[in-house]
């Protein structure tokens, strides 16, 4: 990490948890780290090795690695196979690092929905009292409480024409690579493809295996459409 003048003697640590909210956190950090021209570290913590994490969960990892790599105050920390309480892990890295502000998402369907209920923060205010708390509220995860999409899996676009063909396979002509939730209860490669480009997370609709259009789309208005075509 590229050592800057750290004009207020501060530094920021971002804890975030898989899935698209980890980005919105990081960008925060980020622009408190300008701010202060200050080091900015990003911290993801996983009781698994990272050996067991499956495709969806590594690249989320991924993403975090790139972002760090690409911004000269930022450094990604990985703590995988962790099986002590998140506060304390936490405040080994706070201590270790030096950290002066710590930046945590609120969801109700991440692991950091224990922060709401107290125990962390208390936790944290008490063996870490120097340290500023920021509790950030984010978007949601993926919605699938209806159970509309299967678990995430690395998947692949292939350019084919004005169109991209989806693979699971990566081949020489790959185009993008992300992760694609696929529909349940349905034979055909329906569903979401997740991916990076240009340093900014894009989810578009696949249509039997295709994606006609590298467009934004939202989740939720992608199943208010599949429930009205019922």
């Amino acid at each position: 990490m590229f050592k800057m003048d750290n004009l207020y003697n501060e530094s920021i640590l971002v804890c975030v948890y898989y899935g698209p909210n980890g980005e919105r956190l990081i960008k925060r950090g980020c622009k408190i780290a300008n701010m202060l021209k200050a080091p900015l570290y990003i911290l993801t913590i996983d009781p698994k090795p990272f050996d067991e994490l499956d495709a969806e969960k590594v690249f989320y990892i991924e993403q975090w690695k790139e972002f760090a790599n690409s911004h000269e105050s930022a450094q990604f920390i990985m703590k995988d196979n962790e099986s002590r309480p998140v506060s304390k892990v936490i405040t080994e890295v706070a201590r270790d690092k030096n950290i002066t502000q710590i930046i945590l998402g609120q969801t109700a369907h991440s692991r950091w929905e224990q922060i709401t209920k107290g125990s962390i923060i208390n936790s944290l205010v008490r063996d870490i009292p120097f340290v500023d708390l920021h509790i950030v509220s984010v978007a949601r995860y993926i919605r699938d409480e209806e159970g509309i999409y299967d678990k995430g899996v690395r998947a692949y676009l292939i350019k084919d024409g004005d169109k991209y063909q989806l693979s699971f396979n990566h081949e020489k002509d790959t185009e993008y690579e992300g992760i694609f939730f696929k529909e349940i209860d349905t034979d055909f490669d329906n569903g979401i493809f997740r991916f990076m480009k240009n340093a900014e997370t894009l989810q578009v609709l696949v249509i039997d295996g295709i994606v006609t259009e590298l467009k934004n789309v939202d989740i939720h208005a992608a199943m208010n459409l599949d429930n009205e075509d019922e």
